[in-house]
């Protein structure tokens, strides 16, 4: 099994990341601003307001990089609320709104697969010189979340033509919006077909891997490939194992092979 460095991505194709906790602050901040914008100038009724500000507060949570992360995030803006007496006048039934909104994100029957990982930027970076694909290839992004995994695979092959599946629709919807390019589906990854596909890209977790490589066995043709950012196929030799700087591997296994 061949291990290989990936290059680091130019400087002027990165742009800065927001630091922790500031994702936060922002996502509290602009629960504040919904909910006191929408009292003055709109002058909604106090619960609606802070109805609204536990929302926008929240809907942000959907983006942090880990469960904590997407806890502390959520529940900030309803601990402020509580803290200054505003969550006074809030109804009771309004308190489960945050959680309405992170489940309509993400359904239960989701909850077998992994959560929102967002592929970072640049992780596949030099993935094509492992992986041969034909002119035009179809590779797709299997359970593609907020599109940031099609976003890296189209950095690598801007040819490709790219499409996407993923089971919660507003996600869905938000990937349509950000990669009009790729052609991105609404439904469960394990039911849809991978037949076709030149490449399937994958961000789950480590007990997901031996299933997706049981199905793209049965179902990609012979040459294909399954690319697996950090999570390995327990019990399969991977064709080559690809390093990043940041210490995530990138596992990449040939169909048929």
């Amino acid at each position: 099994m061949a291990s290989f460095p990936s290059p680091r991505p130019a400087a002027s194709a990165r742009l800065p990341a927001l630091r922790w906790p500031l994702p936060a602050l922002l996502a509290w901040a602009a629960g504040w601003a919904a909910m006191l914008g929408l009292a003055r100038m709109a002058a909604l009724p106090p619960a609606l307001a802070v109805t609204a500000g536990l929302v926008v507060a929240a809907l942000p949570a959907l983006l942090a990089a880990t469960f904590w992360r997407r806890v502390i995030m959520a529940g900030g803006f309803p601990v402020s609320l509580l803290a200054t007496g505003v969550g006074g006048v809030l109804p009771a039934w309004a308190w489960l709104l945050p959680l309405a909104a992170l489940a309509l994100a993400y359904p239960v029957t989701a909850w077998r697969d992994a959560p929102m990982f967002p592929t970072p930027r640049a992780a596949l970076a030099g993935l094509d010189r492992h992986v041969v694909l034909p002119p035009s290839p179809s590779v797709l992004d299997a359970g593609c979340g907020m599109g940031h995994g099609l976003r890296a695979l189209r950095a690598v092959w801007p040819q490709a033509r790219l499409s996407g599946i993923e089971w919660s629709w507003p996600l869905a919807l938000a990937t349509r919006l950000r990669c009009p390019w790729a052609s991105v589906a609404r439904g469960d990854m394990w039911r849809g077909s991978w037949a076709g596909h030149d490449l399937v890209y994958l961000f789950q977790r480590p007990e997901s891997m031996a299933r997706a490589l049981a199905k793209a066995d049965a179902e990609m043709r012979p040459g294909s490939w399954v690319v697996s950012l950090e999570f390995e196929a327990a019990g399969r030799r991977a064709h080559a194992r690809m390093a990043l700087p940041s210490g995530r591997p990138v596992w990449i296994y040939r169909i048929g092979a």
